[in-house]
């Protein structure tokens, strides 16, 4: 990946394009658990999404290994697909982006506060 990629994204839209042509080839009910798992983990990525990329693989992966192994989704996932996407993510309790953003500005405003009354 070169530097104006990586500026511009087209890596990831590279990538994002080959990730939903392999879900494309699954069943009806793996490709709806594809859509939830998406769902599920993009609130733990960063601004770009670069880092769930892996991730994603590795659920696609899943995906693909159940329907090659005729399980169902029941079967490989369970019932609790957030659960099991908060797990992939770094287990219950893992950070979003939006409890990194709201760290965030608690400090800055904690920061100005400091220097408002000090």
């Amino acid at each position: 990946m070169n530097f104006w990629e990586r500026i511009t994204g087209s890596d990831l839209t590279r990538e994002w394009k080959a990730f939903e042509a392999r879900a494309q080839a699954l069943p009806a009910d793996h490709q709806a658990a594809w859509g939830q798992i998406k769902t599920h983990l993009f609130p733990y990525g960063d601004f770009t999404g670069r880092g769930l990329l892996p991730i994603l693989d590795a659920a696609l992966g899943l995906l693909e290994e159940a329907s090659a192994h005729g399980l169902s989704v029941r079967e490989v996932l369970g019932d609790d697909i957030p659960g099991f996407c908060a797990a992939l993510a770094g287990g219950e309790g893992a950070r979003t982006y939006r409890d990194r953003w709201r760290e965030q500005l608690n400090r800055n405003v904690a920061r100005k506060l400091g220097r408002l009354g000090g």
